[in-house]
């Protein structure tokens, strides 16, 4: 699967749920929260201060 930081956070668990530990261990404790449904992985890594591209990296491994 190809994941893009425009991908919206709710997409990619529903798409590899798997991605949902990845986000958890990056401190994104709110990847069952409603706003995830809207957000996209570029936004979320913004809001929780994150490096999107080491973000990319991990999910990239899955």
């Amino acid at each position: 699967m190809q994941v893009t930081k425009d991908m919206l956070i709710g997409e990619l668990i529903r798409k590899n749920p798997e991605s949902a530990e990845v986000l958890l261990r990056f401190g994104m404790g709110c990847v069952g929260c409603p706003s995830s449904q809207m957000e996209s992985l570029e936004e979320a890594a913004m809001v929780h201060g994150l490096d999107l591209n080491r973000l990319m990296d991990a999910l990239h491994e899955l």
